[in-house]
């Protein structure tokens, strides 16, 4: 209603939401919040009752699941403490659903995965304003995290039994500094380049949208370098 004037009112608002299958509002602070008008909207007709129930069963669902409504004695949540926080088995979870969230676009003769075995020999170069910078690696609305817990692409593969450098070429993912000299010098000498690219909240973020998706600033003409 007061962004994009899709609606008129906060009933109007309240009623579309409904009919769209929203049923959470985030409204922190107001008073008089879009979803407190449904009374309104089911005593005049705009919404019923079952659709009411269908909205609002999926979010005591997700409490009870929770046990908010169970003692605290059977609650498994109320005996969390900190042992729980980076514990091993949450650090294998965490592996996990890294593997299984990464998406392989294209793997032209069979580069990837860089196997340990194939590596002692070889020189790996990491490159771009994401190998190595730490702030850069979590989007918008992400927890603060420890940083001995972050492993920059650099980090990580430094683990590996490779002679690894490094050049970012430039220092923010804007990219408007860009040492074509210091990518072109790393990857020139390399066998194996990982380049690392992309935006950032310091390029889009919630209410800071972009006009395209073209990698920000030098970052395309720095790709174009390091595979040369």
């Amino acid at each position: 209603m007061l962004g994009h004037h899709y609606t008129r009112t906060f009933l109007e608002t309240a009623v579309a939401s409904m009919n769209a299958g929203c049923n959470l509002e985030l409204s922190y602070g107001m008073r008089n919040n879009v979803f407190m008008h449904i009374p309104q909207a089911l005593a005049m007709g705009n919404i019923t009752l079952q659709m009411l129930r269908d909205r609002v069963r999926p979010l005591f669902y997700t409490r009870m699941r929770l046990g908010e409504f169970d003692p605290p004695a059977m609650n498994p949540y109320s005996a969390l403490d900190l042992s729980a926080v980076q514990s091993p088995e949450h650090h294998n979870l965490s592996l996990e659903a890294a593997v299984k969230s990464f998406v392989l676009l294209k793997n032209v003769q069979g580069t990837l995965p860089l196997r340990a075995w194939d590596l002692p020999d070889k020189r790996l170069a990491v490159v771009g304003p994401f190998a190595d910078n730490p702030r850069v690696l979590f989007g918008d609305y992400a927890p603060v995290p420890e940083p001995r817990y972050i492993y920059t692409p650099r980090r990580g593969l430094e683990t590996l039994p490779a002679n690894v450098s490094f050049a970012a070429g430039c220092r923010e993912p804007q990219c408007q500094q860009y040492s074509r000299a210091e990518v072109v010098g790393a990857a020139g000498a390399a066998d194996v380049v990982v380049v690392c690219l992309g935006t950032g909240t310091d390029v889009e973020m919630e209410a800071k949208d972009r006009r395209d998706l073209s990698l920000p600033g030098h970052q395309l003409e720095l790709l174009q370098d390091a595979v040369q």
